[in-house]
């Protein structure tokens, strides 16, 4: 039997046995269709009574790479039990595979979130006023935006832009390139300090093609973009430990929590699996921005 079979009869049980709202329902079966996605990228594919403990073991694995907080893993995990249980209870499965996954032990501790307030506090904070802050507005929307790494974007340079497709052109740890989607949000800062800032620094020779720049006219170093992330989460009165990599690890859970692909945030994200060698399955273009338009709250906020 399929998935699609067996997540329709949890849903059931869920409405009939358990009268659960639909709010819920819905919450429950985002979770399951997560471990769905994680089951169909393996070779073979299990179907959801072949799930085993390391499966699961591997997916939450997957998970912590891809950003997902421990929060938000324990509740995943929640909604999976729920579901094999609901397996054993309709006899598909004789045992539950995840009656042994413990949540709060489940993959390594990752940097902070920031929810979507606590990133518009942050932006809102930066004076638009100078030069800086028009680049650093730019820079913060960016990490948020694409989730690159921030060697990625001190890297960035301007022949890799390709915003009439909504594109940005990355080279990551092994000097791998991969096409990342970028938001409006991102588009229109950036543009600003393209067209009304960086035209006006005497740039150094060698650093022409670079998006970002110190008032030297130089590419900027990984230190100052620490630098400029600490100083605006000071004047937005954050208090969390806050690092470039805390909006990678944002970009991806709010896209997942969402309801975003796996397979989509995982290419995104440049990460290799974790579970197997094989590569995954290529995702075209198109998937991966409408991936990012749909379930990326800052996009869903210009709607």
């Amino acid at each position: 039997m399929s998935w699609s079979f067996h997540v329709n009869a949890f849903q059931n049980f869920l409405r009939l046995e358990r009268s659960l709202s639909p709010n819920s329902i819905d919450a429950y079966t985002r979770d399951i269709v997560k471990l769905q996605q994680f089951a169909e990228m393996q070779n073979p594919a299990p179907a959801a009574p072949e799930i085993k403990d390391y499966h699961l073991h591997n997916f939450f694995e997957f998970l912590s790479e891809l950003g997902l907080s421990p929060h938000s893993q324990a509740r995943v995990l929640s909604g999976i039990k729920a579901f094999f249980n609901f397996l054993m209870y309709e006899r598909y499965i004789e045992s539950s595979p995840a009656d042994l996954l413990e949540g709060p032990k489940l993959g390594r501790k990752l940097p902070e979130i920031l929810n979507l307030d606590e990133i518009d506090q942050i932006l809102t904070a930066i004076d638009h006023s100078t030069p800086e802050g028009g680049r650093n507005r730019a820079i913060i929307e960016t990490l948020y935006s694409s989730g690159l790494r921030v060697s990625e974007l001190t890297d960035l340079k301007i022949s890799n832009l390709y915003f009439d497709i909504g594109f940005l052109r990355i080279f990551g740890k092994g000097n791998k390139e991969r096409l990342v989607p970028i938001g409006r949000h991102a588009i229109k800062y950036i543009g600003i300090y393209l067209e009304e800032i960086r035209p006006f620094i005497s740039i150094k020779k060698g650093h022409e093609n670079f998006v970002f720049l110190n008032r030297r006219g130089a590419k900027l170093s990984r230190i100052m973009i620490y630098h400029i992330i600490r100083e605006a989460c000071i004047k937005a009165g954050i208090t969390k430990k806050v690092s470039p990599h805390t909006f990678r690890h944002s970009f991806a859970t709010h896209l997942i929590e969402g309801g975003a692909d796996l397979r989509a945030v995982q290419e995104m994200l440049g990460h290799e699996s974790i579970t197997t060698t094989e590569i995954y399955t290529h995702l075209d273009r198109d998937f991966l921005k409408e991936t990012v338009q749909k379930y990326h709250p800052r996009n869903q906020k210009m709607q």
